[in-house]
């Protein structure tokens, strides 16, 4: 499931990305080796940015970040990623590793015209569908990728626990 919401949110080096659901950190490093490849020179590099609303795993995230050599190219936020990270907004890509009810205002907000993102989207318990926005000129669009089973999302913007 990783490499496929990698790919469907075609990453390109250079990319800035908001992860919402940091959990180990894998899922942002495996993002940040295409967008900010180590062969490629840094100011070149995109980065990551992972929000986690769990702060034991959002301080498990962080350290397996930095003993995998991964802190110049993710940065690890505490704190409720359906409201998305504007501090460092616009981004290029975002990616939802959690089930929300409905795509969160915020991060359709927070990506850039052109932007692609990636969420799973449905109940809790019941049929979820990967859902790409992409956001052109104006228009948001969607696209039903197929079904798929998350955690939910929580916070504001999460499922109703």
């Amino acid at each position: 499931m990783v490499s496929i919401m990698d790919e469907v949110l075609e990453l390109e080096m250079g990319h800035k990305v908001l992860e919402v659901g940091a959990g180990s950190g894998w899922h942002a490093a495996t993002i940040a080796e295409i967008v900010a490849p180590t062969d490629a020179p840094k100011d070149k590099w995109g980065h990551v940015y992972t929000v986690e609303i769990v702060s034991q795993l959002a301080e498990f995230a962080k350290k397996n970040i930095e003993k995998a050599d991964y802190s110049d190219r993710i940065t690890v936020v505490c704190g409720d990623g359906s409201l998305g990270y504007p501090e460092a907004a616009p981004y290029d890509r975002i990616l939802v590793t959690a089930a929300a009810p409905d795509v969160p205002k915020p991060l359709v907000e927070q990506l850039k015209t052109g932007g692609v993102l990636v969420i799973p989207v449905g109940g809790m318990y019941l049929y979820q569908t990967l859902v790409r926005v992409r956001k052109r000129d104006g228009q948001i669009l969607e696209e039903n990728l197929g079904g798929v089973a998350f955690v939910p999302l929580t916070g504001k913007y999460g499922q109703r626990l």
